[in-house]
């Protein structure tokens, strides 16, 4: 019964041994890892997009390459400032507020978000205008936030007479200084006359 049992024995632990064996001599197939592309390489590849005329593909890869760089500003400057060019302001103020988030003192997030917001406001006073709702409260507010805007930028108007060219874009340093008042004939060409 002895030598049975250790019969039983030897062959179970060299049954264990072959098996053991037998996985270390198996390859197992190694699975490879995604590579993460450069920062770099994915902003070229959105500029790219952008050239060849294809802005809202250029648009998703920088909106891409955010999610893959979060912390990085450089994909949300891209978009801020496509969607400024492109006149789509509140977009562009969305994005450069992503900027700010990761650059507190950036300069033209600060701009675009500045400019964008008083064009949205033109507008919206000129439609205002149009309607003849401009009176009471919003009124009062739209002229203390004119004097404002005039003595934060040093200006006497705010909006430019229509014969001289509009402002630059934000990517522009250049500043201008007009003098005089201007007079509208219309209340939908100078949005700003009643807050003069």
């Amino acid at each position: 019964m002895k030598k049975s049992m250790s019969i039983g024995r030897i062959l179970c632990i060299a049954t264990c041994a072959l098996t053991l064996s037998a996985c270390q001599t198996m390859d197992t197939p190694k699975i490879a890892l995604p590579v993460k592309p450069k920062l770099e390489d994915l902003l070229a590849k959105a500029s790219e997009a952008k050239a060849a005329g294809k802005q809202e593909q250029a648009v998703a890869l920088w909106k891409e390459t955010a999610q893959a760089f979060p912390a990085d500003k450089a994909p949300w400057v891209s978009i801020a400032q496509a969607r400024y060019d492109a006149g789509q302001y509140g977009d562009a103020i969305v994005s450069a507020q992503e900027i700010l988030v990761r650059d507190p003192s950036d300069q033209l997030a600060n701009s675009i978000i500045a400019i964008s917001g008083l064009r949205l406001s033109t507008r919206a006073l000129a439609d205002l205008s149009r309607q003849n709702n401009l009176s009471g409260s919003i009124r009062t507010e739209s002229q203390d936030l004119a004097k404002l805007l005039r003595e934060s930028l040093g200006e006497t108007v705010l909006v430019p007479p229509a014969d001289k060219p509009a402002a630059k874009p934000p990517t522009a340093r250049a500043t201008r200084k007009t003098t005089g008042k201007t007079t509208a004939s219309t209340p939908s060409a100078d949005p700003f006359g009643a807050l003069k």
